[in-house]
């Protein structure tokens, strides 16, 4: 399993979420796009239209269950993707910005 450490994220990284609607309202990383594991399947031409053709993505959820899943299923289609090592917790707790769905400070639910 590809995996990198929040500590290694750089800014301007292509982040993808995949926690549900409600963690994601309570707070997120600031510009990752936000596809629910739930609806990922269905949804996976939005991530095709948004991320970089010849760059990484970095897959998010709360703790790095559900993005292992999602980065599995794109290492299979030939997406280079990493897991996010911890995930929003750790992002928050290494004091990375979270904002909530009006863009004030949000919170890792």
């Amino acid at each position: 399993m590809p995996t990198v450490g929040v500590g290694d994220l750089k800014d301007g990284d292509f982040l993808l979420d995949v926690r549900e609607d409600d963690e994601w309202r309570a707070g997120h990383a600031a510009g990752a796009l936000h596809i629910p594991l739930s609806e990922f399947v269905a949804r996976y031409g939005e991530l095709a239209e948004a991320a970089p053709q010849d760059g990484r993505i970095h897959v998010l959820c709360r703790v790095g269950g559900r993005s292992a899943q999602v980065t599995m299923y794109l290492v299979q289609q030939g997406v280079d993707a990493v897991n996010v090592d911890g995930g929003m917790q750790e992002w928050a707790a290494a004091g990375r910005p979270v904002v909530d769905e009006k863009g004030e400070p949000g919170n890792v639910v």
